[in-house]
């Protein structure tokens, strides 16, 4: 039984390396994507959006899932085959994440994200039939991500041999 454990806390934790890459990417288009939106809106500051602290939820999960991997050393090994850059980069790209997240969390941020939450509870209060839902079932588990991770690993692995035979 103690093996089960070990099997689930290593899935686990390298789940974390995953979604770190995952979040990352998804923080990427989505700071392309809002300020494009932005130039559109007659190129209104990327702070003015209206949803921006939506931007910086994305990146406080960033490097919350950046410092855990960071803090477990026995990721460190397979941080060197899935990111670029290995730990060295990780810890790079983390620092400026930090600072950026730092940067857009001042007092006048905060206020204006709670404001912005308290508003969008209010446009979702009598939001109450969750078979309506659209984002209902939107989430994965560990192991549905894993599973898809694993899957495209394989297509990966199997268009390679094609290429070389």
């Amino acid at each position: 039984m103690a093996e089960n454990n070990d099997i689930e806390v290593i899935k686990e934790s390298l789940w974390y390396i995953d979604n770190y890459i995952l979040i990352k990417d998804y923080y990427d288009r989505t700071i392309s994507r809002i300020a494009a939106r932005c130039i559109r809106k007659g190129n209104i500051a990327i702070e003015d959006y209206p949803f921006y602290p939506y931007i910086v939820d994305v990146l406080e999960e960033l490097c919350e899932t950046g410092d855990y991997i960071i803090e477990h050393s026995e990721l460190h090994p397979y941080v060197e085959k899935k990111i670029q850059g290995g730990v060295a980069a990780l810890k790079k790209n983390l620092q400026l994440y930090k600072e950026e997240c730092e940067k857009n969390s001042t007092q006048e941020m905060m206020a204006k994200k709670d404001a912005d939450l308290s508003a969008a509870k209010d446009a979702f209060s009598g939001f109450t039939d969750l078979a309506s839902d659209p984002t209902r079932g939107a989430g994965q588990s560990i192991d549905e991500v894993v599973a898809k991770l694993v899957a495209e690993q394989e297509k990966l692995i199997e268009k390679k041999a094609d290429e070389d035979e």
